[in-house]
């Protein structure tokens, strides 16, 4: 199903699994990690094509992988440290986004923390709470100098979380949106409307475009088909994806929320703001100026929060906080989450918020290990979308499906001879993905796919 997101509507994407070897203790461990290469996210550059993004996206990987052979052993922190400390000005001296260089990284990264959780046969946030990594906070911020992460985090993984549906900008929200052809008919829900009486939902993204006049009716549209459905049982999020070029044009927006007595009235359930300004300008303080904003709702920053020291930038403009998406970085996110605890259990005024976010998650890896930290974290609404815009794991050969429901069968239920993700009241169950060592509680055959080595 076509997904309308910022600058770009994703009809397909690739899916890139890291098959990686570490060595731990004497034993060998074969892990995976895996992203759908999503382009127009990493990288906004007007001038290049999606080829091209895919390329610099598979090279980032390619580099990071180069780099992970040159560093000598030590804790997971140090071969983090380290693989960070090289991959970020490779990349900045070939102009490429810290975003996207630091994509490179995470897969690794994730990759390491699985076969860490499996040397020591205990799930991540055991891994996280043991300090088994050997994570040093005050190295990513400094006021955590001498904390650990035990410190901060919650003492279980999340056994469900909120799924948060995303609506996109070309999202049909009734029947009447769709035309004959447009409709799929492929056993799922495609509507706003059915999407929430098939999945129970009660939390959403709404995603805009930039354009107030548009943006406006957008949202009056959409308010509607969630009170209808839900009453005043819903919570949402309003994603700007770096549309709004000037914080003028999106103060403007919110005035315009607050005159509409009906947006008004449905905009008291808003949890946060995500991202409106691009990210040239959204860390800016001449151009942010969210302190001076008074009874502005809070914001948070996504595609800004690319390099370690960003989200304590953010804090400093006035922003409420940062999301957590695995392709920003675990041991980012890890630490980014005890910041923000640490800064809440002082007694600021204003309360922080990480929230868990989505880069269109599918199975049968990324989605269970995206979930397996949100879970450690204490991430309670977490946006979900590869349910809604992929049909289950039907683009995967049937043997991974199988896998899936023989292990994740809380996660995933049968369809039509394929597994789709078991979404019910709203919710998430995590049971399985709690009981694995990071996420992924079976092996995933590989048989079927296009495999490309790298040494």
């Amino acid at each position: 199903m076509p997904f309308r997101f910022g600058i770009a509507v994703m009809t397909e994407a690739p899916h890139v699994f890291l098959h990686a070897t570490f060595e731990i203790g004497g034993k060998v461990f074969t892990v995976l990690a895996a992203e759908g290469l999503l382009t127009r996210w990493f990288d906004k550059s007007p001038d290049k094509s999606p080829q091209q993004e895919l390329d610099d996206l598979l090279f980032v990987i390619r580099q990071a992988v180069s780099f992970a052979h040159e560093i000598p052993a030590g804790t997971a922190f140090d071969f983090w440290r380290h693989l960070y400390s090289l991959q970020m000005p490779w990349a900045a001296q070939r102009g490429l986004p810290p975003l996207l260089a630091h994509f490179g990284v995470s897969l690794l990264e994730r990759a390491m923390f699985d076969a860490l959780a499996r040397s020591q046969k205990v799930n991540l946030s055991t891994l996280l709470r043991t300090n088994l990594p050997g994570i040093d906070l005050g190295t990513i911020h400094p006021e955590l100098a001498g904390r650990t992460p035990v410190e901060f985090l919650p003492e279980r993984p999340l056994a469900k979380v909120i799924a948060r549906h995303t609506v996109g900008l070309s999202d049909p929200l009734t029947a009447a949106d769709l035309s004959e052809h447009e409709t799929l008919n492929d056993g799922l829900p495609q509507t706003l409307e059915e999407c929430v009486q098939f999945y129970g939902l009660t939390h959403f993204k709404l995603k805009v475009q930039g354009n107030v006049k548009s943006d406006l009716a957008r949202l009056q549209q959409i308010a509607a088909v969630i009170s209808r459905c839900c009453g005043r049982n819903y919570a949402f999020t309003l994603d700007g994806n770096e549309q709004y070029r000037t914080f003028p044009e999106f103060v403007e927006l919110w005035g315009n929320i607050q005159a509409d007595q009906t947006l008004k009235t449905f905009f008291e359930k808003l949890i946060f703001i995500e991202q409106p300004l691009y990210r040239a300008v959204a860390l800016d303080p001449q151009v942010a100026k969210i302190k001076e904003w008074k009874d502005g709702p809070p914001m948070i920053i996504d595609e800004s929060d690319a390099e370690i020291n960003n989200l304590a930038q953010a804090l400093e403009l006035g922003y409420a906080g940062t999301s957590h998406k695995n392709c920003k970085g675990v041991i980012k996110g890890i630490a980014h989450r005890c910041l923000i605890n640490h800064r809440n259990a002082n007694g600021n005024t204003e309360r922080h918020q990480m929230s868990g976010e989505d880069l269109v998650n599918i199975g049968p890896v990324a989605l269970l290990q995206d979930l397996a930290v949100q879970a450690a974290l204490g991430n309670v609404s977490v946006e979900r979308n590869g349910h809604h815009y992929f049909r289950g794991l039907s683009v995967f050969p049937e043997a991974i499906s199988t896998s899936m429901l023989a292990g994740h069968g809380d996660l995933y239920t049968p369809m039509e001879g394929f597994a789709r993700v078991n979404l019910r009241g709203g919710e998430l169950d995590l049971t399985s993905v709690n009981a694995a060592p990071f996420g992924v509680g079976v092996e995933i055959p590989m048989s079927g796919f296009d495999l490309i080595a790298i040494s």
